[in-house]
């Protein structure tokens, strides 16, 4: 029987910002586990690309801003010598996309044309306009979840916890809270991605996050949330 769960996974910026995927979360995210694949942009790396087409038949990718263009096509390679199978990708120009599991439209986007970024109201008007029910989307590379309006709005956070602009102060959120601050500037964001699994008009939510104890031990932690739709939060 083909997988329900639906990875929804952004953010990366390897090797820009990020050497590689936690070996943590390497090990849980294994082929044949998983259905299909929501890549919210910023993956900058062929290598990131191979990965999650080796973990899922349906890879579905939207630009982020640090995506370039670019077709698969590798440069001429030497006579005789064979390409490296990552050395290229083909790059969505797609800013957002629509997906139906059960009765729930899951619209996903980068959203990086949404000012301010990850303003709940901005991001209602865009669910909105997208006809949707769940809307993910990334840029801020910190994970939420919330209820409004009767619509589900997720971001998955980056899953190798690289830290966004918006965290460096540049015209963005982060700059109220000095304590959020300083931990972003040492340590990064949490590396974090998540888990969809869709039956009918229910939406149930995987979190998983990568935590340091004060010795500097890795665990990963797990939560659940769930979104029913048609049900107002609370």
């Amino acid at each position: 029987m083909a997988s329900r769960l639906i990875l929804v996974i952004g953010d990366l910026f390897i090797p820009d910002r990020a050497i590689d995927i936690p070996a943590k979360f390497k090990k849980l995210l294994t082929p044949g586990k998983i259905g299909q694949v929501l890549c919210l942009g910023n993956l900058t790396a062929p290598s990131v690309y191979s990965f999650l087409r080796n973990l899922a038949p349906d890879v579905q990718l939207v630009k982020g801003d640090y995506d370039l263009p670019l077709t698969s096509s590798n440069p001429a390679a030497p006579a005789g010598a064979s390409a490296a199978p990552e050395s290229g990708y083909a790059v969505t120009t797609a800013l957002s996309k629509v997906v139906t599991h059960g009765s729930l439209r899951i619209g996903f986007t980068h959203a990086d044309a949404i000012i301010p970024p990850g303003d709940p109201d901005a991001l209602l008007i865009y669910a909105r306009q997208m006809d949707v029910d769940v809307l993910c989307w990334g840029g801020t590379c910190r994970f939420e979840a919330y209820e409004m309006e009767g619509k589900f709005f997720v971001n998955p956070g980056s899953a190798t916890g690289a830290v966004s602009w918006v965290d460096e102060g540049l015209g963005g959120m982060g700059g109220g809270e000095e304590g959020a601050n300083d931990a972003s500037e040492e340590d990064g964001n949490v590396p974090s991605f998540v888990l969809m699994d869709v039956q009918g008009d229910v939406l149930v939510l995987y979190v998983y996050q990568l935590r340091k104890d004060k010795e500097g031990n890795e665990s990963v932690g797990v939560e659940k949330v769930s979104f029913r739709k048609g049900v107002a939060g609370g």
